[in-house]
């Protein structure tokens, strides 16, 4: 505990040495409107208002050594939601507050009349499947009847059954509607089945839950009757459905399910502490606090435990308002008896209620969203990884409640008495307001009254549903929220049905051909009531009479027949057929072996079959940053040490650039130098092992290839390098809060976690270099020196936050000096160092750092300060001072914390990449070539998402970018119009340089503009100013200006704001959408999307259990769209195109017919003839052109973007291509009957049974022979690809006809059509009417054919035409490459795999470094080199160069440089140095670019001034205010206002516009 204020320097007496490391943690959370400032603001309220007793209680409760922002207490009620929490698009909650009680009898007023809970909480057990077993049947017949095509079907099955319409067979007319029903339904049964699996796999997972004390929060064994039928069905369904799988599965090889169920029956695996630690890390104090984990009684306490309380001796001469002041608040109500039924035991996560204790233990996953009470840390401490929440793996800080810290066994949470006060279940991931209460007895006082005490709750307390506990022992907790109530539920949504669009416009087709069938129907219904009619024709006199009785009634009953007859007009051969092809698609997706990921094992997954036309069509394309376009890799490349650059390293910024600028061969240029990079990496690894045999050195760890700086580190080029770069490691190796892990072995590992991959990226490179961190213990960090173990006592870490954007940590060094250490952004540090000094330092390592930013890589600084006893001792006083304010914490914690990060001495900085997966810039180029617009909407923060932008091509410097960015009132004060006024300003603004207004007009023009965006402008958007501009309000004119910028960047958004984001574009702009993603962050937009395609990573499998399809990389994409897509879209349209085209012809020879038989709905045909036309004779080969046809190979349409406009523009698919097929089948159908009509009738020869070939069957033999063969031709026709399947196919299926008559005519089965196939082959005018009637069809659509390939050819025939060529052979390989055409408008070059493929070449050489996410903005203490800052004043020199370190001990003048005070300037060959300096040369950065604050620019910090004092300090409203709106990124402009704070540079404005001159004139 902190010694009291009064205490600290009593008497002039000495100060205590420290011995234990003290943090510094204050609120790190992007704030909302009116969240955590009116927060603060309400307890202070109330505080003014409360009495001397509840001030006193604050005081108590709020004295603590470690400051959260949470960490007071207060007598207040929390915050909820309708009051203090405001109002946010994704917090509109409409249910009440809940109030929990844990160990108290539930209060009247939550009670009914009949003593049960008032308050209703949804179940623990989640279902992400859209059906139940009970409910699977109904509800899929639901969705599968909203085809209206199966309404129509159904209908004709029901008129079939009636005789007198002239039903042939009802039930073999019923067969295809059954079949594409039982088809659809158990596609869908397998798709949702899959999903089951995964759901019970977490509802029966197992958690460690409190039992033998009673929940009065909910009703015990409240299961209604309905449930429990349910429960019923599921149980016996099951049991069949397992008994049935029993045949042909013996034992269950499924991984999943192996690994994350278990029996409740089975032993606890944690048995006892000891054996848990053995295998796994122990906290500190686990040896004395033993916890017990098996469900058994808790024994009883040796002797009552007695709260500790400083002052012991003197503790009854206390007053109570010192005791108050002092005391340590306590949930457990020690006075209580112990019944010893508690129990911690395993219960499933189905099982769990609000109000429930849990034991959480290392590595498990949260079941529920929990209030954490108590940790193996003695500080409250707990790590928690949020991959499964929000895709990031690094791992962020959670901290249990003061007031239950103390709980630690079963009898704990038994005697523990308090109420939960929470605000309703909210998505926000980010925020929560909530308070316990309890009374306190005061130690020592038995006879006086318990205090009531409260503390506040935020989210900092809680651990959510899906993540994972790590590098702690366990956590204990009380549920607040369970199942849909949980924050990634309710993120979730619910789970859509997709339909493809060609599926969806098929409704209106299917309505103009019903509205012709209706037609036909009617004229066949009039003109045959109207021939009955007559009395003067003979058919009155010969036949039997009408089967109506009257005209009307006769007619009546042809119409309906008709229906019957005519009903392939609308034919549901065709739905069958698309289930066919599209399943056969997703087979080929999934079987091609160019996206499948060897690394984890995963092909490309078509989740869901029915879409994978629509793949086809995207125009917009969603992204997540983090693990989707990123590796979550930060790798070490380069560094400057006093003033010298070390590193080799060719960045993927590079590459994009070297493949944009054109000129000699890329591609060998590349290769030659990786090459030079390998041969330095084995140079460094051999001088590091000459200096040092580190055995936790591996090869394959080491991204820092440095062999100058080896040499300089074994003093090479003299001691003061040598001395400087061991410094600088040192530095990084003691200044972090990394975990540290070792991994045993014959070659031991050191295995680093942080709040920030950054951070553990700089420790993981001090390690390679000989400074290894081996951990933490005794308050202090032990340091493996290059072969020496050194033990280093941290005073204090002052942590980063996001307006500090620096970490700093107090060392005692060995020789028992202290020193600070400070690592932060570039421009963060330069305004600390010590004014007058290091001028020659300063200016090289600031060109050194804009070097790396040109890269793409983030640059830090690292700078130091010595401090002596005397100054570091007052400043702790003010330092605990400020740690246990319980007003305005945070202000005081930077203040202080500012007062000593003064004075600093640069040692230098650092440059990390952030690794892009393989191949992501080619792939976006590829995509962009397209005509599909690409989005980031990522929660990481702006300067990351621009950084990434340029490394993946989505920005570059020619691009001007618009911010749009509201500033918040931290206050509270401003209203909702004030935002939205000040948003549509932003707007206006953006849209004016476009010279737009957001009108209606405009938006009808741009649903009709499908054309790409010029590369002139990019857009960059933050979450708050997102959820402005989203407003029904500014919605339009948001998506106007978005619609003008060629990439688009949405950062620190929430899930739901990712999905309407995806909404406003699919409904707003009516285009196809597709979202990809890898966390369940996620998972809104993956499915608010027309198409969603989830990462299939190494971590969380949440974005694919929700995908369409499930791929391995970002890469793969390119192929899936490109290929896979645009090759569904293109066989879709065009098989159901023809589908109409062939029904036509067959329906109209019959229609035709009617005219010679009174339409008397006679069948032309032989029934036989009817079922076989769309089942043999013609339906295989339109199906097998809508699985194996393609224009042009996967090659060619990778290495020609371009074509895949069409998609885009939708023209494979439209009402005027159905309405030109329908009347190509119309004409057709005349040629196909009349031609076989004239030359049957022409025919004189008889059978020997009386019938000629004029009777009906055999006329209609004449038409049926010519017509398939028709037909089968025109699909032939209209396919690309004649290889030998197709050719045999169609050849087979002309065959075919003849086969089947021959046959089924030779017997008596068949009636009058009885040796019709040797009667009418027999005739010479069959013959003839089979070779003419084909030619006299095909004859337009062949010379249409070839007009429009001549005179209006489509992109794809001008390609085709080349591949004839033998253009394209060079690319008729494996290889994604795209070639430069110039025969097509817009094209360009760009490819994804030819880099991937040698990307996955060299997989086994691959860095093994830890993969992370992007980590929360708030615990990021390494910012890239666009951090905006405004320091603007004019930066004083010095006249000393030396590498100073402001040693304070005079007599150590033997440390300095021998001679002159000068710096050594070693020369040596630097590639990577000299190639990029040659570089910078030739292409020299814009002026605009150098004065920009959003970039590391040598220019920029020369102007950067040091500030002495917290007053020159900005305050950190002021710097929030400042924003990017003030500055160029790359050569960016920005159209949002100027910042009051910028000091704009002389001749800046002049300068831009000669440059602008300058270029129009060229």
């Amino acid at each position: 505990m902190t010694p009291r204020p009064a205490d600290e320097d009593e008497g002039g007496a000495e100060p205590t040495p420290i011995t234990s490391t003290q943090r510094s943690r204050w609120a790190t959370r992007k704030l909302t409107v009116k969240s955590s400032g009116l927060k603060r603001l309400s307890l202070k309220n109330r505080n003014n208002h409360g009495n001397a007793l509840g001030i006193e209680k604050k005081r108590a409760s709020g004295h603590s050594g470690k400051s959260d922002s949470t960490a007071g207490q207060s007598d207040s009620p929390p915050p909820t939601a309708g009051g203090h929490a405001g109002k946010d698009d994704a917090d509109e909650q409409h249910s009440e507050p809940r109030t929990i009680f844990c160990g108290l009898p539930l209060a009247d007023e939550f009670k009914d009349d009949e003593g049960h809970p008032t308050q209703q909480y949804p179940r623990n057990k989640i279902r992400t499947a859209k059906y139940t077993p009970l409910s699977f049947v109904p509800k899929n017949l639901w969705f599968q009847f909203h085809n209206i095509a199966n309404i129509f079907f159904l209908f004709v099955v029901i008129l079939v059954i009636f005789p007198i319409f002239g039903g042939v067979n009802p039930g073999l007319n019923a067969v295809p509607l059954i079949v594409i029903i039982c088809v659809t339904a158990i596609k869908d049964a397998v798709e949702d089945y899959r999903r089951t699996v995964l759901d019970n796999v977490l509802n029966n997972a197992p958690v460690h839950k409190l039992h033998g004390i009673p929940n009065v929060n909910v009703e015990a064994d409240n299961v209604s009757l309905w449930r429990r039928f349910k429960k019923a069905n599921s149980r016996f369904f099951g049991a069949l459905w397992h008994k049935t799988e029993g045949l042909w599965k013996k034992e269950d090889d499924n991984p999943i399910l192996k690994n994350h169920t278990a029996s409740h029956d089975e032993p606890d695996p944690r048995m006892s502490m000891e054996s848990r630690t053995s295998r796994a890390r122990r906290s500190l104090n686990v040896v004395r606090d033993e916890v017990e984990m098996t469900p058994v009684p808790s024994p009883l306490p040796h002797q009552p435990n007695e709260m500790d309380f400083p002052g012991e001796g003197s503790s009854r001469q206390m007053d109570n308002k010192y005791a108050l002041q002092e005391i340590k608040g306590d949930l457990v109500n020690r006075n209580l008896p112990i019944s010893g039924k508690a129990r911690f035991a395993k219960d499933a996560w189905k099982g769990l209620v609000v109000g429930d204790f849990v034991r959480i233990y290392n590595d498990d996953e949260i079941p529920a969203d929990i209030i954490i009470l108590a940790t193996s840390d003695p500080d409250g401490a707990c790590y928690v990884e949020t991959k499964n929440l929000d895709g990031e793996t690094n791992l962020k800080v959670r901290s249990a409640l003061q007031c239950g810290r103390g709980m630690k066994h079963a009898r704990d949470c038994e005697r523990a008495q308090f109420i939960i006060e929470s605000e309703p279940p909210q998505p926000n991931l980010y925020k929560y307001n909530g308070a316990v209460r309890w009374l306190q007895e005061l130690p020592n006082d038995e006879d006086g009254d318990p205090i009531p005490m409260s503390e506040p709750i935020s989210i900092d307390n809680m651990l959510l549903r899906g993540c994972n506990l790590r590098n702690t022992e366990w956590a204990l907790g009380v549920v607040v929220f369970t199942g849909h109530d949980t924050k990634i539920m309710m993120n979730a949504g619910v789970t859509p049905s997709k339909r493809a669009r060609i599926a969806r416009e098929l409704n209106i087709n299917v309505v103009y051909n019903f509205t012709i069938l209706l037609i036909m129907c009617l004229i066949a219904a009039i003109a045959n009531g109207v021939a009955w009619a007559k009395t003067d024709a003979s058919s009155y006199w010969f036949e039997w009479g009408s089967i109506g009785g009257t005209s009307g009634l006769t007619g009546f009953i042809t119409f309906w027949a008709a229906v019957i007859v005519f009903q392939n007009l609308v034919p549901i051969s065709l739905y069958i057929s698309l289930e066919i092809v599209r399943t056969l698609q997703a087979y080929f997706i999934y079987s091609d072996i160019n996206m499948y990921y060897e690394p984890i094992d995963a092909p490309c997954i078509p989740k869901s079959w029915n879409i994978s036309d629509d793949v086809g069509q995207i125009e917009y394309i969603f992204s997540d940053k983090t693990g989707t376009l990123t590796q979550n890799v930060m790798e070490f490349k380069k560094a400057t040490i006093n003033g010298q650059p070390y590193g080799e390293a060719f960045t993927e910024a590079q590459i994009g650039m070297s493949k944009r600028s054109g000129g000699g061969d890329i591609e060998s240029e590349i290769a030659r130098i990786k090459d030079e990079i390998e041969q330095a990496k084995a140079r460094t690894l051999h001088g590091l092992r000459e200096i040092h045999n580190n055995p936790y050195l591996h090869d394959e760890d080491l991204t820092f290839v440095a062999p100058d700086f080896v040499e300089d580190l074994a003093g090479k080029n003299g001691p003061e390098q040598q001395k400087a770069n061991e410094h600088f490691m040192l530095a990084l190796a003691l200044c972090h809060t990394v975990v540290a892990e070792k991994q045993p072995g014959d070659s031991p590992k050191m295995i680093f976690k942080a709040q920030s991959p950054d951070e553990a990226a700089l420790v993981a490179t001090a390690r390679d270099m000989g400074f290894t961190v081996l951990g933490m213990s005794d308050g202090g960090v032990n340091v493996n020196v290059m072969g020496k173990d050194m033990h280093y006592p941290v005073l204090n870490i002052i942590e980063f936050n996001s307006s500090r954007k620096r970490m700093s940590a107090i060392v005692r060094m060995p020789d028992g000096k202290i020193k600070l250490f400070c690592k932060g952004a570039d421009s963060i540090i330069y305004a600390r160092l010590k004014r007058g000094e290091q001028k020659e330092l300063r200016r090289e390592t600031a060109e050194h750092l804009e070097m790396f930013a040109v890269e793409g890589l983030r640059t830090l600084c690292i700078a130091e300060k010595e401090l002596t006893e005397q100054e570091y001792y007052e400043w702790k006083k003010e330092h605990d001072v400020a740690a246990t304010a319980l007003e305005n914490r945070e202000e005081k914690l930077e203040e202080v914390a500012d007062k000593i990060e003064q004075d600093l001495t640069l040692l230098g900085g650092t440059a990390i990449e952030d690794r892009l997966q393989d191949g992501v810039p080619d792939a976006i180029e590829l995509l962009g070539n397209a005509g599909i617009k690409l989005w980031v909407l990522t929660g990481d923060k702006v300067e990351t998402a621009i950084n990434i932008g340029f490394s993946c091509n989505l920005l570059n410097n020619d691009m001007d970018l618009v911010r749009l960015q509201v500033s918040e009132d931290e206050a509270g004060i401003q209203q909702e119009a004030e935002y939205l006024r000040l948003a549509e300003e932003e707007l206006d603004r953006g849209l004016a340089k476009f010279n737009m207004t957001g009108s209606d007009e405009e938006l009808k023009q741009a649903k009709k503009d499908h054309e790409p965006p010029a590369p002139t402008h990019g857009l960059v958007v933050d979450g708050f100013t997102l959820r402005w501009v989203l407003s029904d309000t500014l919605k339009q004119k948001f998506l106007l200006l978005c619609k003008q910028c060629k990439s688009v960047l949405c950062c620190r958004v929430s899930p739901a704001q990712k999905a309407a984001v995806v909404s406003m574009v699919k409904n707003g702009l009516d285009v196809m959408t597709l979202s990809i993603g890898d966390g369940a962050n996620d998972v809104a937009m993956i499915q608010e999307a027309d198409v969603g395609v989830g990462i299939a990573g190494e971590e969380g499998r949440q974005a694919v259990m929700s995908s369409d399809y499930a791929i391995g990389q970002f890469r793969f994409l390119t192929r899936l769209v490109l290929v896979h897509g645009r090759w569904s879209y293109r066989r879709l349209a065009e098989t159901i195109s023809n589908f109409f085209y062939k029904n036509m012809v067959w329906t109209w020879a019959i229609f035709w017919f009617q005219i010679f038989c009174d339409f008397d709905i006679s069948y032309i045909f032989d029934y036989t003839y009817i079922l076989m036309f769309n089942l043999f004779f013609t339906s295989i080969p339109v199906i097998l052109m809508g699985v194996l046809d393609q224009d042009v190979s996967d090659t060619v349409s990778l290495a020609v973007p371009q074509l895949y406009r069409r998609g885009i523009e939708r023209l494979e698919w439209t009402q005027t291509k159905f309405w030109a097929y329908m009347a190509d089948g119309i004409y057709q159908s005349v040629m196909s009957f009349f031609i076989p009509f004239i030359f049957c009738i022409l025919t004189p020869a008889a059978s020997g049974n009386g019938l000629d070939v004029q009777e009906r069957t055999r006329l209609g033999c004449y038409i049926a022979h010519p017509a398939v063969l028709t037909i089968n031709m025109y699909i032939l026709m209209n396919t690309y690809r004649w290889d030998w399947v197709m050719l045999l196919v169609v050849f087979l299926s002309d065959i075919f006809i003849f086969f089947w008559t021959g046959i089924y005519t030779a017997t008596s089965y068949s009636g009058q059509f009885y040796q019709a196939a040797p009667q009418v082959y027999a005739e010479f005018t069959f013959w003839m009417a089979f070779i003419i009637t084909p030619t006299i069809c095909l004859l337009p659509r062949l010379v249409t054919k070839c007009i429009q390939k001549q005179m209006f050819p489509y992109d794809v025939d001008i390609i085709r035409e080349r591949i004839s060529t033998g253009e394209y052979k060079a690319i008729e390989v494996p290889v994604v490459a795209p070639v430069e055409d110039e025969a097509l408008k817009g094209t360009s070059s760009g490819s994804s795999e030819s880099s991937s493929s040698r990307a996955k070449s060299k997989s086994s050489k691959h860095s093994k470094h830890t993969h992370y996410a992007s980590v929360d903005e708030d615990r990021r203490p390494i910012y890239p080199p666009s951090v905006n800052t405004h320091h603007t004043r004019a930066q004083n020199g010095s006249d000393g160069t030396n590498y100073t370190r402001h040693s304070l001990d005079t007599n150590q003048i033997e440390d300095e440089p021998p001679m002159g005070g000068g710096r050594p300037s070693i020369d040596r060959a630097r590639p990577s140095y000299d190639r990029l300096r040659r570089s910078m040369d030739r292409e020299r950065i814009r002026q605009s670019l150098e004065q920009s604050n959003d970039f590391t620019s040598a220019a920029r910090l020369s102007r950067i001034e040091s500030t002495h004092s917290a007053q020159n300090l900005p305050t950190p409203g002021a710097q929030r205010r400042f924003n990017l709106s003030t500055v160029r990124k790359r050569g960016l402009s920005v159209f949002s206002k100027q910042s009051e704070d910028e000091v704009p540079h002389p001749g800046v404005e002049d300068e831009d516009k000669r440059d602008e001159r300058r270029d129009s004139q060229q």
